[in-house]
């Protein structure tokens, strides 16, 4: 059976970097969710963690839990069940790429799990401290699987068909916690249906920026066009007590500028 592409498009089905990208953060994503839910009371089937009873200790010395610990355990146990269910079924290379980097992005939620106490005692001492566990923001998570997908491991398949092993002795060997991929990814510049890449012709670019939004990074050195768009924004805003916020409607002109297409390429004459 075919894999599922009617979300991403068919960039899915190349086993590329970005493949393993998506599969980690969306595996991140249904953890962290379902924490939240179990924490909030959302599910008969779980509230905070029950584990988190008594005193425990830490580098600050001995605390009560107390508060509501997240659940993530539960969440990982049940996301691992469901999400990696169809994967398990088909038993193939990138099945087993998929599992590796679903359980990536369940580790890297359980990663940033905090410690957060409240102090209690006489004028604000701390002579008893009580404690939970909490997630951190998903944003500490998207940044850490965006590093790890940075620092992807090309891999291939053993001889036995069971597990990986590094696809040039260079690269370092891949951990539990690394994104690995089989393929290289397409060529994001150039407009490729079959593969699934769009190109960047026609893309909005920064022409002051250094980062991977300017022109120059965009538009893979093909140049940009400028134009000149007239838009209506909300200006002059002001809080009217109480309470409302009343702003104009202003006119501006502003450049836009767009990453040239392909065929428009000056260099591409030269050829």
């Amino acid at each position: 059976m075919a894999r599922d592409h009617t979300v991403f498009g068919r960039i899915l089905l190349r086993s590329s970097r970005e493949a393993a990208f998506v599969y980690a953060i969306s595996s991140a994503g249904v953890v962290h969710t379902l924490t939240r839910a179990c924490s909030q009371g959302e599910l008969e089937s779980c509230s905070c963690d029950p584990e988190k009873k008594g005193t425990s200790r830490d580098a600050k010395g001995t605390f009560d839990w107390g508060g509501c610990s997240d659940h993530v355990d539960y969440a990982l146990r049940f996301t691992q069940t469901f999400i990696d269910a169809k994967e398990r079924r088909q038993r193939d290379a990138r099945a087993l790429m998929n599992l590796h980097n679903n359980r990536a992005g369940r580790k890297a939620v359980k990663r940033f799990m905090n410690l957060e106490c409240k102090c209690h005692g006489v004028s604000g001492s701390c002579t008893v401290r009580t404690c939970w566990l909490a997630m951190a923001d998903f944003r500490h998570t998207g940044e850490y699987l965006r590093m790890k997908y940075n620092g992807a491991v090309q891999v291939v398949m053993n001889q036995y068909g069971t597990g990986f092993s590094r696809a040039y002795r260079k690269y370092k060997r891949p951990t539990k916690s690394d994104l690995v991929y089989f393929e290289n990814s397409p060529d994001y510049c150039v407009r490729d249906l079959e593969s699934g890449s769009v190109g960047t012709g026609g893309r909005v670019c920064n022409r002051t920026s250094r980062g991977v939004d300017s022109c120059e990074v965009m538009c893979c050195g093909r140049g940009y066009d400028t134009s000149r768009v007239s838009r209506m924004t909300k200006c002059e805003c002001k809080f009217h007590w109480c309470c409302a916020v009343r702003c104009r409607d202003c006119h501006e002109v502003v450049d836009v500028h767009t990453c040239k297409a392909q065929d428009s390429a000056p260099w591409l004459g030269q050829m």
